[in-house]
C-alpha cells in the first residue's frame, strides 16, 4: 500500500497538526516540537510526515512531492500555487494588516506618493491596486518591516499582526486589515483524484472534528 506524503511546516503548526489529526480519528506518528528529524513515518497507517520550511509546503504538495500540506492562508496569497485550498484548519489565526505611526490613523489617504515595505508584495499590490485603487511603491523586505517606517525606508507596512506586541514596541499602530490569516490544509491536484478514499476521508474527519469543536 502506497504512503500518503503529508508536507507540514517545522515547529508548533506541525504539532498542532497532528494533534488535530488525532482528536479526529485519524492516527500518526506525535511530532516532537524540539525534533531535528525531517521525515516522520508511520509504517502501520502508511503515513509520512514531511517536516519543511513553511513557505516551501505549498511547493512540495504543488509538485506532487507531498499529497497534503498545511500552509498558512499568507503564504497561499502570496505564493499563488497550483493547489486545492481544501479546508481552513482554523489555528495559528492572525491578521494581515497595514500599519505605521498613530498619526496616519484614517489618514492613509493623505500620504503623497506611499511606500510601503513588506514581507508580502503580490497581496500588498494586489490590495492596494484592487482594494484601495491606489498607486503605491512597494518595497520588498526579508526581516523586520517594521524598521521601514523608523528609519524612513516607507511610511506604511504590510505584514502579519498577531498581539501587536511587537508594533506597539516600535510606535507603530494597525492602521488597516486586509484580511484574517489561518492554516489551511492544501491538497496535489493529481492525488486528489489517484489517493481520493484516504483524503477524502482525513477531509471529513477534520471537518466534522472542527465542527464539534465550534459547537462547543
Amino acid at each position: 500500500m502506497e504512503y500518503l506524503k503529508i508536507a507540514l511546516p517545522k515547529g508548533r503548526l506541525a504539532v498542532q497538526t497532528v494533534e488535530l489529526f488525532k482528536k479526529a480519528g485519524i492516527p500518526c506518528t506525535d511530532i516532537d516540537d524540539d525534533s531535528r528529524k525531517l521525515i516522520h513515518t508511520d509504517q502501520s497507517n502508511k503515513i509520512k510526515i514531511f517536516l519543511v520550511k513553511a513557505a516551501d509546503v505549498p511547493v512540495y504538495v504543488e509538485y506532487g512531492a507531498a499529497d497534503m500540506g498545511v500552509a498558512g492562508k499568507d503564504t497561499l496569497m502570496e505564493e499563488s500555487k497550483n493547489v486545492y485550498d481544501v479546508l481552513n484548519l482554523g489555528f495559528g489565526a492572525c491578521r494581515m494588516c497595514v500599519a505605521g505611526e498613530g498619526k496616519y490613523l484614517n489618514r492613509t489617504d493623505k500620504i503623497m506618493n506611499k511606500r510601503v515595505a513588506t514581507k508580502y508584495p503580490k497581496i500588498a499590490s494586489e490590495y492596494y491596486r484592487n482594494v484601495k485603487n491606489e498607486n503605491v511603491e512597494i518595497i520588498k523586505l526579508n526581516g523586520s518591516v517594521e524598521l521601514a517606517p523608523l528609519c524612513n525606508l516607507s511610511e506604511l507596512i504590510v505584514d502579519i499582526v498577531e498581539s501587536g506586541k511587537t508594533l506597539q514596541a516600535n510606535g507603530l499602530v494597525v492602521l488597516e486589515k486586509i484580511c484574517d490569516i489561518s492554516a489551511h490544509l492544501i491538497v496535489n491536484k493529481v492525488s486528489m483524484n489517484m489517493k481520493t478514499d484516504k483524503i477524502s476521508y482525513i477531509i471529513s474527519a477534520l471537518k466534522k472534528e472542527l465542527s464539534n469543536d465550534s459547537d462547543i
